[in-house]
C-alpha cells in the first residue's frame, strides 16, 4: 500500500496547478466538518519551506502533492483521479479508509478503529523514499 497515488489525469492536473500558480505543491488535508464528519481540504503550498514538518510529498510531473501529517492515517491507500465532464471538473478521491461519504464527494466519515497506526504510516513513508 502507498500513502497516496495519482492517476495520470490527476498527475497532469497537479502539475498544471503548480505551474499556473507558480507554487511548490497542491496540498490535500482533512478537517473536521461537513455532513459526514470530515471534509477534504485542497490548498496550494507556495514554497518547500512552507511544507509542515512530517508531511508526505508525492512528486508529480511538474509539481508536488503534499499531505499534512495529521491527515496521513486517513489517506493511506488513497487514489486521486481528475475527471472532466459536461458539468465541470474535479479531483475524485477513492479512499479505502472511508466508512461512508456524502454525495458531494467532499465530506467523508471514517471508522476510527480501522485507520493505519503511526508505525504503519512511518513504514509506508520510509518505503516510498
Amino acid at each position: 500500500m502507498n500513502i497516496c497515488s495519482l492517476t495520470e489525469q490527476a498527475n497532469k492536473q497537479v502539475t498544471q496547478i503548480c505551474q499556473e500558480h507558480e507554487v511548490y505543491a497542491v496540498s490535500l488535508n482533512l478537517k473536521g466538518g461537513g455532513c459526514a464528519g470530515f471534509e477534504y481540504e485542497w490548498n496550494t503550498v507556495d514554497t518547500l519551506e512552507d511544507v509542515e514538518p512530517g508531511s508526505y510529498t508525492l512528486k508529480a510531473l511538474g509539481g508536488n502533492l503534499v499531505i499534512g501529517p495529521a491527515s496521513l492515517m486517513f489517506l493511506a491507500g488513497t487514489e486521486i483521479d481528475y475527471k472532466r465532464s459536461i458539468i465541470g471538473a474535479s479531483f475524485e478521491i477513492t479512499n479505502p479508509n472511508a466508512k461512508s461519504a456524502c454525495g458531494c464527494g467532499v465530506s467523508v466519515e471514517f471508522d476510527m478503529n480501522s485507520l493505519s497506526t503511526q508505525e504503519e504510516i512511518d513504514q509506508l513513508t520510509k518505503s516510498a523514499i
